[in-house]
């Protein structure tokens, strides 16, 4: 049997390269890895930024919740606060209803205003140790966000709208407006305000 090629049959194809799409040169090797690491790169950073935002809205989230059980912790006890505040007072007007220390006055009632004297000053302290504040405005310019006024006296002594008698302290917890004050305010005498100008040219 002859085993020379057949002239008549056709050339065989050549196999396909299975790499084919693979670039060969080292130009086309380096584009390649070059645009994967650049893929890799903006997922990373893709990945990053939304980490980033996560723990950003975590942050977020945990800042909320400490404020809110922070003003919750502050704030729970304010209707107590107002109470002891007016049991404050209330104290305070029993010690200003007793007659101030005279000659023949009986040891007993000078030994019982130093004590109620010595309890008013502890529990105050204590009050304040625990973010409750007594403020007397006496002397002070009226401040509508502290202080009530209760009434207006005409006075020459002291500028107008200054606070020239306190009724009843005003009181803050850690800041916020427990009781205002009870106050009385200056203010110009009518008679400086309205009185006629003399005519002095005649």
């Amino acid at each position: 049997m002859s085993t020379e090629p057949n002239p008549a049959a056709p050339p065989a194809e050549p196999t396909a390269d299975l790499h084919a799409d693979t670039p060969q040169t080292p130009e086309g090797l380096m584009q390649a890895a070059t645009q994967r690491i650049a893929a890799l790169e903006a997922e990373r950073d893709d990945m990053k930024d939304r980490w980033m935002r996560a723990e950003a809205e975590m942050a977020n989230v945990r800042a909320r919740a400490k404020r809110d059980v922070d003003e919750t912790r502050q704030f729970a006890m304010q209707k107590f606060a107002r109470d002891v505040a007016e049991a404050a007072e209330n104290l305070r007007r029993g010690l200003q209803s007793v007659p101030p220390p005279g000659p023949g006055e009986p040891a007993l009632v000078a030994k019982l205003r130093e004590g109620f004297e010595g309890i008013e000053r502890s529990f105050l302290a204590l009050l304040e140790r625990n973010g409750i504040v007594a403020t007397d405005p006496t002397g002070a310019a009226f401040d509508p966000n502290l202080h009530q006024a209760m009434a207006e006296q005409e006075t020459t002594e002291h500028p107008p709208g200054t606070v020239i008698q306190t009724w009843s302290l005003a009181w803050t917890l850690n800041g916020r407006l427990l009781r205002p004050a009870m106050v009385v305010v200056a203010k110009h005498p009518t008679a400086e305000l309205g009185a006629p100008k003399l005519d002095t040219t005649a």
